[in-house]
């Protein structure tokens, strides 16, 4: 696994990306924002991005190995607003017993 401290600790993490199907929620997205995403990774209610158990569709990879997101530019803002090293940050991490971002 690569360095935690390096400039991209998410493309080496993606435990946010898996922590809850409800974690991948719409929120105060506009509609032109949430048109943009694949109707394909939308859930059945419209309300967040579609998960396989917990695990976002959108995201790639192996979680705590290298990962992406396939819509990153266009992702719903709660997943904008997660950051390395903050409280959801740690919580996703503890899940899959991965060390807290400092």
């Amino acid at each position: 696994m690569s360095n935690q401290t390096d400039a991209g600790p998410c493309q080496s993490c993606g435990a946010c990306c898996a922590y809850s199907s409800n974690w991948p929620r719409f929120t105060i997205e506009e509609d032109e924002a949430l048109d943009l995403i694949p109707s394909a990774l939308v859930n059945e209610r419209l309300s967040g991005m579609r998960c396989e158990g917990d695990r976002c569709c959108a995201l790639d990879g192996e979680i705590a190995r290298a990962v992406a997101c396939r819509i990153y530019a266009i992702r719903p803002e709660v997943c904008r607003t997660c950051m390395p090293g903050d409280a959801e940050c740690a919580m996703a991490r503890r899940k899959f017993g991965l060390p807290v971002l400092t």
